[in-house]
């Protein structure tokens, strides 16, 4: 296990001052995706972890600064074309985290995405979907009941809403379901929009964010990227990725480095999330962290 060089080098500036007579930068917190739980003890910027990380957990981090986690499920549906963990099982496992690690910022519910991958299976990008072979409109049904199930049984756990859908109409009717069974979205700390992270960079992406965001909707982006932040990261009011991992593993590791990459290494991450926060233009520029980050 490498341990971090210098976090204090390793974690540049991340705070902006808006020019003088700028109007203030809307405040967006910016997850860190990561698979090692035990960075949560050697740093303070938001993390995003999965639920199962903490599977075989027997010792426990405490968390030093923000997190969230994270369900898992896209590698649920992709591999498996349904979920295998009851929502009473999952509950569990978050109440485990919770008291263990400490209070998260929120947590996704099982829901279920309605990408094309997802839903019709087959080969795509390398790799392989099993298919779950159920419309559109029963993966929002499912994802919608799934989070009244869980929030009935841990209304504590800040569970948070996902909507899901594949068009601007398609999201619409999971914003009418929830309304339907009570939910009021509006009021909702963070409300998660699904299925968008391989269209954020494309015009249809953007239509959706600016669509849902128009409901005045606290939005968290799963798995955004930098041309996705300069699209719509304004709208956001967080969003996650993981994409420093991929980016680290097709070049030469950092000087002083003994491993073959940097795609587990932390010194990398917290310097390729920089490098995001400032890929955003200045008349864009938003706050890309916590508040008491270091």
């Amino acid at each position: 296990m490498t341990q971090p060089t210098d976090i204090r080098r390793a974690l540049l500036p991340a705070v902006r001052t808006p020019a003088a007579g700028a109007p203030a930068a809307p405040r967006m917190r910016f997850y860190l995706t990561t698979h090692k739980r035990h960075w949560l003890r050697w740093t303070k910027v938001p993390l995003f972890l999965k639920s199962e990380h903490w599977d075989r957990a027997v010792k426990w981090d405490v968390a030093q600064g923000p997190y969230a986690v994270d369900s898992g499920g896209f590698m649920e549906l992709k591999n498996k074309g349904t979920w295998t963990r009851p929502p009473r099982q999952y509950v569990q496992e978050l109440r485990r985290i919770w008291e263990h690690v400490g209070p998260y910022d929120w947590a996704a519910p099982q829901d279920w995405m309605c990408e094309n991958a997802i839903i019709n299976g087959g080969w795509f990008g390398g790799q392989y979907f099993v298919g779950t072979h159920l419309s559109v409109e029963e993966h929002q049904r499912r994802t919608v009941e799934n989070f009244l199930e869980l929030r009935s049984l841990a209304p504590d756990l800040r569970i948070a809403p996902v909507l899901q859908g594949d068009t601007i109409p398609a999201y619409e009717r999971c914003v009418e379901l929830y309304e339907n069974a009570g939910v009021d979205l509006q009021a909702e700390p963070v409300v998660g929009l699904g299925s968008v992270c391989r269209l954020q960079s494309t015009k249809q992406g953007a239509a959706i964010v600016t669509a849902m965001a128009a409901h005045g909707f606290k939005l968290h982006g799963f798995g955004f990227k930098i041309l996705g932040l300069e699209r719509v990261g304004q709208l956001l009011a967080s969003a996650d990725s993981a994409a420093w991992s991929s980016h680290a593993r097709r070049r030469p590791p950092l000087p002083g480095h003994t491993h073959k990459n940097c795609a587990n290494c932390i010194d990398y991450a917290l310097m390729w999330r920089e490098r995001v926060i400032r890929s955003i233009p200045t008349h864009r520029q938003m706050l890309l962290t916590d508040r008491s980050a270091a």
